[in-house]
């Protein structure tokens, strides 16, 4: 019996749900053995990343995610992985903390941005304000030769309000924003936009916008990478396929 997964989750709690909902409808499992078995810590107590990393707070979130990472290494999981970008910034502390290693979200991004337009020269990244602080999504993309454009003072001041005034609020979200942003940084010349935040994951999944081929999703991207680490199979990379809570999908109350 190959050894479980372990998931560093409850940053933020749905955006956690959410990634292990698409691991189980990603996998193409013909019976409840197939899929994936997961071990997952979720911890929403973990200090907020972005304000520690925009210097608004003291409180470092990468304690206690290595210590979460530890707990999980105990329970004996094969890997971990972790479903927030912006907490990937730590993911350096956590690999080096732990035996297991630690699947990369932006990595896995990376790579699905590649597989769906092997050409891309420019891609839009929506993200928290600590991800763009510190270059997560940027500096990937720059090592791969794209350019990473990201949405100006006004536009990233709508993303954090889905984010937090939103998502993270337990409030519903406005999707048309949303998706004004990702028009507004293709008019600027991205070939494509990633949702590099996993609460945009749940907004973009929620109201149907990955159906749309120019988005790729990070939390997706994160999914199909756990499937196939984990030695199961996955469904075609394919936008229409039916997320949770879209119109032709059953929803999450």
């Amino acid at each position: 019996m190959p050894l479980p997964v372990g998931v560093l989750g409850g940053t933020g709690p749905l955006a956690t749900a959410h990634f292990l909902r698409r691991v189980v409808e990603l996998t193409d499992a013909a019976q409840e053995q197939d899929h994936v078995r997961l071990i997952v810590m979720q911890d929403p107590a973990i200090p907020d990343r972005t304000s520690f990393l925009t210097h608004r707070s003291d409180a470092d979130p990468g304690v206690p995610l290595v210590d979460n990472a530890r707990t999980l290494e105990r329970c004996g999981v094969s890997f971990l992985v972790m479903p927030c970008n912006t907490a990937h910034h730590f993911a350096d502390r956590i690999a080096a903390a732990v035996e297991p290693p630690l699947v990369s979200i932006v990595d896995a991004t990376v790579e699905a941005v590649l597989r769906r337009r092997p050409g891309a020269q420019a891609v839009g990244v929506l993200s928290t304000d600590g991800s763009s602080t510190v270059g997560l999504y940027p500096d990937a993309f720059r090592a791969r030769g794209i350019k990473a454009l990201e949405p100006d003072p006004s536009d990233q001041a709508l993303v954090m309000e889905q984010i937090y005034g939103r998502v993270k609020a337990g409030r519903p979200a406005d999707p048309g924003a949303v998706r004004d942003v990702v028009d507004r940084l293709l008019g600027r010349g991205a070939d494509l936009v990633v949702v590099a935040c996993t609460e945009l994951s749940v907004i973009a999944s929620q109201h149907g916008l990955l159906d749309d081929p120019v988005l790729v999703d990070s939390l997706d991207a994160l999914a199909r990478a756990t499937i196939l680490r984990a030695g199961r199979v996955a469904h075609p990379d394919t936008p229409s396929a039916a997320p949770m809570g879209s119109a032709r999908a059953s929803s999450l109350p």
